[in-house]
């Protein structure tokens, strides 16, 4: 049974995720804020990681496509985000992530970052799917909370169908009636029968979508009970929304993960990754 969590490998520029490697963190703040704010984070991110032999990639949106309400704050504008990211990613030293939501964003966006984004939203839009595919670039499918894990694999069949195999699967949860999202952990090593790495996110599973009225709202003290569950059941990758004041975020503040609590929550994570592991090479 162990030998079933042994995922698929994806290069992403230096890094291996999947096929037993270290868990590969994706981490940064929702939304591109200001050019100051998404260099801080990823100094910050990049020198943590760094010491902890973290492979590392910065996540941030230059829009937010999917807010509650049309008067919550998107981003900066396309063309600007973009250039602050290309700023992080040549300053900083660090891989990029971010998402794309229509086919015309995906070719501007590939110049720019390492891997694209496919939002749970918007996971079944097959010219989405088969533009990122054809980018060139990594492409990370979050699961939609209407979708059972298995229904994954027609998703990632889509982006497959391209001709490439850098493709990431990211769990986020399931919708669970009204305003609530539970996270299912079998969906884990089903999703990694695809033989694709698997993600999880431990910042949107705790997500009230919807639940503050014109925004969603969150869980944040389950944030870090939830990710030491996936890394136990065994991820290649741990999707981490984090800013350094969390409640004054532009976006998802209401799940952000502390800057300041990321160190001592990562060496725990390092931990149970290196027992999960070890376990499935023996």
């Amino acid at each position: 049974m162990i030998r079933e969590i042994i995922h698929g490998t994806v290069r992403i520029g230096p890094l291996l995720c999947g096929g037993g490697h270290p868990f590969v963190l994706i981490a940064g703040p929702c939304v591109v804020e200001s050019r100051d704010s998404a260099l801080r984070h990823a100094q910050a991110l990049r020198t943590l990681t760094d010491r902890l032999g973290v492979p590392f990639i910065y996540k941030s949106s230059y829009d937010k496509a999917n807010r509650t309400s049309v008067n919550s704050f998107r981003g900066l504008g396309m063309d600007t985000a973009l250039n602050i990211l290309a700023e992080v990613k040549r300053e900083a030293g660090v891989l990029i992530i971010t998402d794309v939501h229509t086919t015309p964003e995906v070719s501007a966006a590939a110049e720019v970052v390492d891997v694209l984004q496919i939002p749970a939203f918007l996971c079944r839009q097959t010219d989405l799917l088969l533009a990122a595919g054809s980018s060139g670039r990594v492409v990370n499918i979050k699961k939609g909370q209407f979708l059972a894990p298995w229904d994954m694999e027609h998703v990632a069949a889509k982006v497959a169908s391209t001709g490439t195999r850098s493709i990431l699967l990211t769990e986020r949860g399931a919708t669970f009636g009204y305003n609530n999202l539970v996270s299912d952990f079998r969906a884990l090593p089903i999703m990694a029968r695809s033989g694709y790495p698997v993600v999880f996110d431990a910042t949107h599973s705790v997500q009230l979508p919807g639940g503050s009225g014109s925004q969603s709202g969150g869980q944040r003290e389950f944030v870090a009970p939830l990710a030491r569950a996936a890394v136990a059941v065994g991820i290649d990758g741990l999707f981490m929304e984090v800013h350094e004041q969390p409640e004054q975020a532009l976006s998802d503040s209401a799940t952000a993960f502390p800057l300041a609590q990321l160190e001592s929550l990562l060496r725990v994570l390092l931990a149970l990754d290196a027992v999960v592991k070890e376990k499935q090479v023996r």
